[in-house]
């Protein structure tokens, strides 16, 4: 008789796979410490997973897929003005980075650092992942742009792209100087920046 797989058993080694990737890193998390975190056994694990390579590759499109969810629940949503929702998703952010209760660590960010010359897969899907939520706020800067400064040469692609290269630029900074308001303040400093700019250009 086939075993019956049970998705709470997975749910729970992914779960466990990142706390310790987020908190530890890739290279310094263990297989058998994933597997005492989530509760299991070995084989259970081997059951799930081909390796912690396999394993890290669900558990980034785990951790991506509930910060989709998050932002989907952003109030930034319900706003009507397209440059009050994109200093509203910088607020969200901020809120974020304020919050005790929320880890100064991003998964997609500690992958890229550690394996992108080592994981190509792993790389392209960090790569695919950043592109993702840059393309969401370049669609807000976007529109913004079109209603406020039709006529500006604001890079609103560049622009998106900055916006993550200050927020996991802070979280490197942040871990280095063990002060986790970095990261707030420096997304404090983006949105005075953004505001500036849509100032001038109008």
């Amino acid at each position: 008789m086939a075993r019956v797989k049970d998705s709470s058993t997975k749910e729970n080694l992914l779960d466990a796979a990142i706390s310790l990737m987020l908190a530890k890193g890739y290279t310094a998390t263990g297989v058998e410490e994933i597997c005492q975190q989530a509760g299991v056994t070995k084989g259970s694990f081997f059951y799930y997973f081909k390796s912690k390579d396999d394993l890290a590759k669900a558990a980034l499109n785990r951790f991506w897929q509930f910060q989709v969810q998050t932002l989907s629940q952003g109030p930034f949503n319900n706003l009507a003005d397209p440059l009050a929702q994109a200093l509203g998703y910088l607020d969200f952010f901020i809120a974020l980075a304020g919050d005790p209760e929320t880890p100064k660590s991003c998964l997609i960010g500690n992958l890229t650092q550690e394996l992108a010359y080592t994981h190509p897969d792993i790389r392209a899907n960090c790569e695919e992942i950043f592109a993702y939520h840059a393309r969401q706020f370049q669609q807000m800067l976007d529109e913004a742009r079109e209603k406020y400064a039709p006529a500006s040469q604001l890079d609103t692609k560049s622009l998106a792209e900055y916006f993550l290269s200050v927020y996991e630029g802070s979280l490197i900074l942040a871990k280095a100087r063990q002060e986790p308001r970095i990261l707030e303040e420096n997304l404090r400093h983006f949105k005075n920046y953004l505001q500036s700019l849509f100032k001038e250009a109008r």
